[in-house]
């Protein structure tokens, strides 16, 4: 039931229409870079269609930026879901792996990655696409994003090695984080070679604009994977901790999780009618308005491209079967192991040499 549930949210996000060719080529990139491996691993990704999911958040990138921009998806999900819970050891490979992605975007341009995995090289090779021709504060913008996001996954993979259990509202802090919502909305402006003025991005109308946004998200987000993170057995889900922190059945821990939801909505889209008299009390000029605009849009087209996703996504299946199921069944969400080099043992070290 839980993917079923659908929300009234009043706008509508268009699909890119190279959907199809980017999607080819994506393909044919993820397996070159070892990212899925075997065959099983294969149908499990194909099930998820992250490529509809970019061509719905990202509907105006052109064709190279749309593969681009699902490529980078591949590697945020998929590293996702390396994550084992009931692994000390394996929080710890995540960490390493994590600090090395958070690094990458503050080295100078082609320097190869330290720790060597599928998932960092990847991540080396897509950034150099993501970042060319963007500006200094919008590549430190999005690098500090994304490094709050890898930060806050590593400290999830962390509890729950730990045992630790979070209350509601220590859950929806970190939920706040690990959604990933500031640098996906900063990469919608990547996605049509513009830039929102920084003025406006410290504005504090923005600042509330994007985390109502990733409230939102976070909670639709929580409620249509419910039934997969179940079978994960992953306590890292608003119905779950509503439901341990009101006592309440898990119905009545849905019905709540909607309304929180609604609430969250609500609040954006009363924040988003203010943008007008933000950009008349700031001065901005028609070039400047015009690129506020569009990252508005760009916070809809995450809004609702990722909602429409979400309720047709393999990946959120209520029920599975075969390796998939039984990856999940250990905690894990992937098939392949993408932390450990494709000959090795452990995330590879590049050795440095002393001059």
């Amino acid at each position: 039931m839980p993917q079923e549930l659908t929300f009234a949210i009043p706008f509508q996000s268009p699909i890119s229409p190279h959907t199809e060719r980017a999607r080819e080529l994506h393909l044919r990139w993820v397996r070159d870079r070892g990212l899925v491996r075997s065959e099983s691993g294969m149908r499990e990704y194909l099930s998820w269609d992250l490529p509809q999911a970019a061509a719905r958040t990202y509907p105006y990138a052109s064709p190279e930026d749309l593969v681009m921009l699902m490529n980078w998806f591949s590697l945020a999900f998929l590293f996702d879901d390396q994550f084992d819970a009931n692994s000390s050891d394996r929080a710890d490979r995540v960490a390493e792996v994590a600090r090395e992605l958070i690094t990458i975007p503050f080295r100078p341009g082609g320097t190869p990655p330290d720790v060597e995995c599928p998932i960092t090289l990847a991540w080396s090779e897509v950034w150099s696409q993501l970042s060319d021709g963007m500006t200094e504060s919008w590549c430190n913008r999005f690098a500090g994003s994304w490094g709050r996001f890898l930060a806050a996954h590593t400290s999830e993979v962390r509890i729950s090695a730990s045992g630790t259990v979070l209350d509601f509202d220590e859950y929806l802090a970190l939920r706040r984080r690990t959604v990933g919502i500031h640098h996906s909305i900063d990469a919608a402006e990547r996605s049509r070679r513009f830039e929102v003025p920084v003025v406006v991005q410290a504005h504090e109308l923005m600042r509330d604009m994007r985390v109502a946004a990733a409230d939102t998200i976070a909670c639709m987000n929580d409620i249509h994977s419910l039934e997969r993170e179940e079978r994960r057995g992953d306590p890292h889900n608003l119905v779950t901790v509503i439901r341990k922190h009101l006592g309440t059945s898990r119905g009545e821990a849905i019905d709540a999780a909607v309304k929180l939801t609604n609430q969250y909505l609500e609040r954006y889209l009363e924040l988003e009618s203010r943008v007008p008299q933000m950009c008349e009390n700031l001065g901005l000029d028609a070039s400047e308005r015009c690129a506020v605009e569009r990252g508005v849009e760009g916070i809809r087209h995450w809004i609702r491209g990722n909602y429409d996703w979400a309720l047709e996504t393999g990946r959120y299946a209520a029920e599975k079967s075969g390796p998939a199921a039984e990856a999940e069944s250990r905690g894990q969400g992937g098939v392949d192991d993408l932390l450990l080099p494709r000959s090795g043992v452990g995330p590879a070290r590049r050795q440095h040499q002393t001059v």
